[in-house]
C-alpha cells in the first residue's frame, strides 16, 4: 500500500457527532499497542502480535502518514482507520484504488462508532480526491464487517482466497454530485 498520492495532509481533524478523527499523537501509544495485540480485533486479519514486540516497535509518537486516523473518543482512541492506495493487492480489480481498512478496540463495538468514523473518512477522501472509487477488503468470514462494508455502500466485486481464508472485495463507486 502506498499513499495517496496529492492530498493536503494533515487535515484538520474530523468532528462526527460522537468522534473526532485526527492524527496519531503521543497519548495513543498504548491504545496502538491493545489494539495490535487483540486476538479479537485481529482475528481476521492475520492474528495477534506480540505485545513485547509491539512495545519495542511502535515509536513514542506512533507513525503518521496521509490517510491514517486515529478514532478518538472524548479524548480517548477508539480505533484507526486506514485510506492507502491498494497497489500490491492480491486482486487486480483493487490495485490502484483507495482502500479502506479500520480497527476498533472491543470495548467500542456495537455502538455504531465504526460506521460514523467510516463516513467520516470517505467523506473526507471524497472531497481530497474527488471522484475517487474506494475498495474494502474482509475476511468473508467476518459477519460484522461484511454488515459495514454493506451499510457503508460497498458493492461486492469478487470473492477470492487468500491467507488462507476466502476474501471478499468491494467497490464503493465515488459519488456523483447532483447539479
Amino acid at each position: 500500500m502506498d499513499d495517496l498520492g496529492d492530498v493536503a495532509w494533515p487535515p484538520e481533524p474530523i468532528r462526527t457527532a460522537r468522534l473526532v478523527l485526527r492524527e496519531p499523537e503521543a497519548r495513543d501509544r498504548a491504545a496502538f499497542i491493545d489494539l495490535y495485540a487483540s486476538a479479537e480485533v485481529t482475528m481476521y486479519v492475520g492474528g495477534p502480535q506480540p505485545r513485547a514486540e509491539l512495545e519495542r516497535a511502535i515509536p513514542e509518537v506512533p507513525r503518521r502518514w496521509p490517510g491514517n486516523f486515529v478514532v478518538d473518543l472524548d479524548g480517548t482512541m477508539i480505533g484507526q482507520i486506514l485510506l492507502r492506495r491498494a497497489t500490491g493487492h492480491r486482486s487486480p480489480a483493487a490495485v490502484g484504488k483507495a482502500d479502506l481498512g479500520y480497527l476498533f478496540l472491543p470495548q467500542a463495538w456495537g455502538f455504531g462508532y465504526a460506521a460514523e468514523a467510516c463516513t467520516a473518512a470517505l467523506d473526507w477522501l471524497a472531497g481530497a480526491l474527488p471522484g475517487e472509487p474506494v475498495v474494502l477488503t474482509t475476511q468473508s468470514a467476518n459477519v460484522a464487517s461484511m454488515r459495514l462494508a454493506e451499510k457503508l455502500g460497498f458493492v461486492e466485486v469478487e470473492r477470492f482466497e487468500a491467507w488462507d481464508a476466502e476474501q471478499w472485495l468491494g467497490m464503493r463507486s465515488p459519488v456523483t454530485p447532483s447539479r
